[in-house]
């Protein structure tokens, strides 16, 4: 007899928990139809992946048992099915001068209107982005349970990361492993986790379903690709990515040995990879926050059109709005490109120049500013308008700005406060300079949205960057060439070399100097900076947290 299961890979919004529950029991009844006797939700389904310091709300946490009830009650008539839902559970026991923490990532098992099984997650994370240990208390039990002769050892996320809990789960008796995720994306993490699990397979001997979440929570992305694993490690079938999927595995006992069998899906390259969880971020921040349409300054350059190229692939062109803001400075090719590039996308475009605020701007300080030379304070007056414009129109029509730095931007301060740094979402945040060009040019060879084909203009990807904000200005008169400086932002940033080893490396002490230098003294417009999506296992973000005040020097 071969058992059906199935994961739930859906797309779950954090606090939506009557929702949640409602995508839960839809999903069982549509595979209790297709024969499925064992339903599997991602982490946390019930409240979606990260609540944060609604945890810590024993409203939330009661909210969040009323919504368990009701997929325990509704699915109470589904003779054989099985539905394991991820949920927390717990609250803090007082006593009269501490509280003391008693709240548990779950997992409970239900068949039939009972609970057949709970397991509260073992391993709890604390680094890049996860903070569990602020909000649940370890486990220690194990979770064995049997459905039509099967029985399955459940794990939850990080303790799949380790090998007490799976032979734990072995040793009680599992023929099988499910392993319930809800775990960041960023460049090469699909590889990374199914690595790890191949090598936790071939460590118990066990077969693996991997159930992940897919979906976007503020700055991080869940990619999806749940997948099941032979006992030998080798790939039984794997989810698409990126996308809402029922990912059906068949199981058979053979001489106690589970066989599995299930479709597989091909992974996609890097980039592809990259735009996917760019275009999910954007979508699912603009729609669980209910925005109408976005709106982004469309300067000409390579940056403000990558942020557009990836709106309309994540929300259509009806919702996108592009305003080209020229200064004195602005050159006759970047009108020409903004115009092109808005013209292909069909977005609507509109131009207002900010010369006559900028010259009310110059008049209205010329006393304070006699005698002194023009610098930067001029061209930050240029983005300071842009930013006003388009945080009016903002207020105006509901829509929210999308701002263009990318990550080589935001490492340096290579941006204005209250500036180009306005808005509400930065979408390419964590996308260093050099990756900006590959995205650019890879997504003119694809059109995996079927939206738009060649939208960059290709003038705007092979002319020098530049911030236009006075004459013959070029980004590499205050920085070093981009793929100089990404390197070195990759290095001491994301993998925390020191300056000794990144000189070693090749880099000049010049060039690594300068960076460090304005990585540090740039913190505080980091700290003001909107969220955006991460797309590596490092963003400016929950990654980094560094003070702002420090006189510590390497």
């Amino acid at each position: 007899m071969t058992l059906q299961l199935s994961v739930a890979q859906l797309n779950f919004t954090v606090g939506d928990m009557a929702g949640n529950a409602r995508k839960i029991i839809d999903a069982a009844r549509a595979a209790y139809q297709r024969g499925i006797r064992l339903l599997i939700t991602p982490e946390l389904a019930i409240c979606g992946y990260a609540a944060e310091d609604l945890f810590l709300r024993p409203s939330f946490i009661a909210a969040c048992q009323q919504a368990v009830s009701l997929v325990q009650n509704e699915l109470a008539d589904l003779k054989g099915l099985h539905v394991v839902v991820g949920h927390p559970s717990g609250d803090d026991k007082r006593t009269r001068s501490v509280a003391v923490q008693q709240r548990f990532n779950m997992a409970s098992v239900f068949c039939e209107g009972q609970r057949v099984a709970s397991y509260a997650k073992r391993e709890l994370p604390n680094y890049q982005v996860f903070d569990e240990r602020r909000y649940f208390t370890p486990g220690q039990d194990n979770c064995v349970f049997e459905v039509q002769g099967v029985k399955i050892g459940l794990l939850i996320c990080e303790d799949a990361w380790f090998e007490q809990p799976a032979f734990d789960a072995r040793e009680a008796g599992a023929q099988l492993l499910v392993v319930m995720n809800a775990s960041p994306f960023h460049r090469g993490k699909s590889l990374e986790r199914e690595q790890a699990m191949q090598a936790r397979s071939l460590a118990t001997g066990l077969p693996l379903v991997y159930a992940h979440l897919v979906g976007a929570q503020d700055e991080v992305v869940f990619e999806g690709r749940s997948f099941a694993l032979q006992a030998n490690g080798d790939i039984a079938g794997r989810a698409p990515g990126f996308v809402e999927a029922a990912f059906d595995v068949g199981c058979e006992l053979h001489a106690g040995r589970c066989e599995l069998t299930a479709q597989q899906v091909g992974m996609s390259d890097d980039l592809s990879d990259v735009w996917q969880a760019l275009v999910l971020g954007v979508r699912d921040y603009i729609g669980k926050n209910r925005f109408p349409s976005v709106l982004l300054g469309l300067s000409g350059g390579i940056d403000s059109a990558l942020v557009m190229a990836i709106a309309v692939d994540a929300l259509g062109a009806n919702r996108v709005r592009a305003v080209m803001m020229p200064s004195p400075y602005t050159a006759g090719i970047s009108l020409t490109d903004a115009r092109e590039m808005a013209q292909r996308m069909q977005v609507r475009y509109d131009e207002l120049s900010i010369v006559p605020m900028f010259n009310d701007f110059l008049q209205t300080l010329a006393t304070d500013f006699e005698g002194k030379p023009v610098d930067t304070t001029e061209e930050n007056i240029q983005a300071r308008i842009r930013g006003t414009l388009l945080m009016a129109m903002s207020n105006k029509h509901g829509s929210i700005v999308l701002t263009t730095g990318n990550k080589s931007e935001m490492a340096t301060g290579y941006c204005t406060l209250y500036g180009d740094m306005a808005g509400g979402f930065a979408v390419i945040k964590d996308v260093c300079k050099t990756l900006v060009y590959e995205l650019a040019r890879w997504r003119n060879q694809h059109d995996p949205f079927s939206t738009c084909t060649s939208p960059i203009p290709e003038r705007i990807i092979t002319r020098p960057p530049s911030a236009e904000l006075r004459e013959d200005q070029t980004d590499q008169d205050s920085l070093p060439p981009y793929d100089v400086l990404d390197a070195i932002i990759e290095r001491y940033m994301e993998q925390d070399q020191s300056q000794q080893q990144i000189e070693a490396a090749g880099f000049s002490k010049a060039d690594v100097d300068q960076v460090i230098r304005l990585i540090r003294i740039n913190e505080y417009k980091r700290r003001q900076a909107p969220i955006g999506v991460r797309i590596t296992h490092r963003g400016f973000g929950k990654d980094w947290r560094y003070p702002i005040t420090s006189l510590f020097r390497a």
